[in-house]
């Protein structure tokens, strides 16, 4: 199990771009969620300031008629 960890000599190099790899994951899934959290926010603001009209304008946009 030592010499999995020791990566024949090369673990310097190895565990830190295991661990770069890592942080860069979890900072992109952390800034998606943001993200998606603000533009949930986003469009409860604009609904409301619209009056729930912001998803009917965009159905007839696309030729759909919402009644």
């Amino acid at each position: 199990m030592a010499e999995f960890f020791h990566m024949g000599g090369y673990a310097f190099f190895v565990w830190p771009a295991y661990g770069a790899a890592l942080l860069v994951a979890v900072a992109l899934i952390w800034q998606s969620i943001a993200d998606y959290r603000a533009q949930a926010r986003l469009v409860e603001t604009l609904e409301k300031a619209a009056g729930g009209r912001v998803r009917r304008a965009a159905h007839r946009q696309g030729g759909e008629d919402p009644s």
